[in-house]
């Protein structure tokens, strides 16, 4: 066999790719800035009662909005599915995911017959109808004067993303590395600051 025929038979390998809600990191990132600002504000120049009540209230704040906006995310690798969500994280070998799906939210369905929710690939609605318009207005115009293919059909992000996870899937079918069970992992350094500052929370406002 030539070195070319060798290459061309070669298993390809994929870059892992990553997935993520940029409106979520901007927004959870300015929510974190404000939320610092203001407590700090408050731990420098309040009474003793009110530094407590600061004090706790970013204990649970800062997590809680980090945990809901900087930490979701979706990678996707040669044999599995990585999902980052806001309490847990799931390691899901691609024999063990049944299907994806993009409906009023992107979720991955297991062998098992569990479902869980991908944060980081949040569903607009908006950006549905964008691309609904925009297919309607231009396919058909574009054919009769080119003569030709419209191009592809706009579609919005969160079905992009999920036509590309189902492609990397399929890829992954008969891959021997991707088989093995779905491996679950509660997110304990977010949940613990959360059950502190509430409470904190909770014991400030009943004294």
């Amino acid at each position: 066999m030539t070195r070319q025929e060798s290459a061309s038979t070669a298993p390809q390998t994929y870059a892992e790719r990553s997935y993520r809600s940029p409106m979520g990191l901007v927004g959870g990132a300015m929510l974190i800035a404000l939320g610092l600002w203001l407590g700090g504000d408050a731990l420098v120049r309040g009474a003793a009662e009110t530094k407590l009540t600061a004090l706790f209230a970013l204990v649970l704040g800062v997590p809680l909005v980090a945990a809901f906006t900087l930490r979701p995310v979706v990678k996707a690798g040669e044999d599995r599915l990585l999902v980052r969500n806001p309490f847990r994280t799931l390691t899901l070998p691609w024999g063990a995911v049944e299907d994806l799906r993009a409906s009023f939210s992107c979720e991955v369905f297991t062998t098992g017959g569990r479902k869980y929710q991908l944060w980081a690939v949040p569903v607009s609605l908006r950006q549905r109808k964008k691309a609904g318009r925009q297919a309607a207005r231009g396919a058909a115009p574009r054919r009769s004067v080119l003569g030709g293919d419209a191009g592809p059909v706009p579609r919005a992000m969160a079905d992009q993303t999920m036509d590309e996870l189902r492609e990397i899937k399929a890829q992954a079918t008969h891959r021997e590395g991707a088989s093995g069970e779905p491996v679950v992992r509660w997110a304990y350094g977010v949940i613990a600051p959360c059950v502190v500052g509430a409470i904190g929370l909770a014991i400030m406002a009943a004294v």
